[in-house]
Parts: C-alpha cells; sequence; structure tokens
C-alpha cells in the first residue's frame, strides 16, 4: 500500500526536519571551563553533576525559547518530540537512568519555566534563571552570592544561542516596515 504524499504530510516532515537540526544546534556539550565554574562554584567540585546540569540547562532554555519565540506554535511542541527521542537514545545515558534522566529534565524545565514566566518583584529574570541553576546544581543549599552573576551570564548566552538556531533552524519573522509589530493582529492577508 503506498502512502499517499500529502500537503499535510510533507508539512509535518518539514516540521520535524528543522526540530531535528535545532536540536542538533543546542544540543552540545558545555564548556568544560563553565563545567569546572559550576562544579566549584556550587556542586562541590561534582564535575559530573555540574556538567548534566549545565546540559539540562541548555536543553531546557532552547525547549522554552522554541515555545516562546518560534514563528509557529508548534515548534516547542516539535522540539520536545525531537528532544524526547534524542533522550532516549543518549549514550550518555544509562538505559536503566533514562527515566531518571526524563523526570530531573522536567523538573528543570518547569523551574526554568516559571523563572521566566514570574512577573514582577525585586529580582529580574536573569537572575532567577541564574538561581536555578545553581539551586539544582547544589541541591539547593547555595543560590546567591558570588557566583550568581556568572550563572546569569552564562543562561544569557544560552538563551542568546537558541534563539540564534531558531533563526538559523525556522527563519526570521518578515514584518511590514511601516506596521508596528503590535498592529500586526489586525492585518487582513
Amino acid at each position: 500500500m503506498l502512502i499517499p504524499l500529502t500537503p499535510e504530510w510533507r508539512a509535518d516532515r518539514e516540521r520535524r526536519r528543522r526540530a531535528a537540526v535545532y536540536l542538533a544546534a543546542v544540543r552540545r556539550d558545555p564548556e568544560e571551563e563553565d563545567v569546572r565554574w559550576l562544579a566549584d562554584a556550587a556542586a562541590q567540585g561534582d564535575v559530573d553533576h555540574a556538567r548534566w546540569e549545565l546540559r539540562y540547562a541548555r536543553l531546557a532554555l532552547a525547549a522554552l525559547a522554541a515555545q516562546r519565540d518560534a514563528l509557529d506554535d508548534r515548534t516547542g511542541s516539535d522540539f520536545v518530540v525531537a528532544l524526547s527521542d534524542a533522550m532516549a537514545q543518549d549514550p550518555n545515558i544509562a538505559p536503566d537512568m533514562r527515566v531518571v534522566a526524563e523526570k530531573q529534565f522536567n523538573e528543570r524545565l518547569g523551574a526554568y519555566r516559571d523563572a521566566l514566566n514570574t512577573r514582577g518583584g525585586a529580582v529580574g529574570s536573569g537572575e532567577r534563571l541564574g538561581r536555578v541553576l545553581l539551586a539544582f546544581a547544589s541541591d539547593g543549599a547555595r543560590s546567591a552570592g558570588v557566583p550568581l552573576p556568572r550563572a546569569v551570564e552564562l543562561l544569557s548566552g544560552y538563551i542568546a544561542d537558541a534563539n540564534q538556531a531558531l533563526r538559523a533552524a525556522y527563519g526570521e519573522a518578515q514584518l511590514p516596515e511601516h506596521v508596528p509589530p503590535s498592529e500586526l493582529g489586525g492585518l487582513k492577508g
């Protein structure tokens, strides 16, 4: 039986391809200098724990960027499906630890989402994100002080990288020069 190559099927396939391209761009190990810094600053010298926290942070922020900044509302869910498939086959995750890794990632994703979505107060979203990283890296024992500015800078870089990769994989929004973005909802095609 032949499967018809409908426009919907082709569009779905293209969305999955772009999600894979985006995932490949954001799914890389953190810099060793950053791993050593986080291990020393918050993870009591545990380099492996620091590396995993930075991996989780990069992927969680990439997922949030895909949900928040993408041109298509389906991009975030397409990315999460691609990420889930990749984690199921990740050679860095022991097969018997995949459920634990998924749970840990989801906990971090939720915490980073909350940090980005919280409004008001004296603390900005960058500082809230930095505190999340430091809290998970230190099991909540230390989340402020000297390492916080570096955590904020590092995570800001991850977000910028994710947005750049998102534009490379999906393209940039094309806005008419004469219309402010706030008025685009009223344009008729």
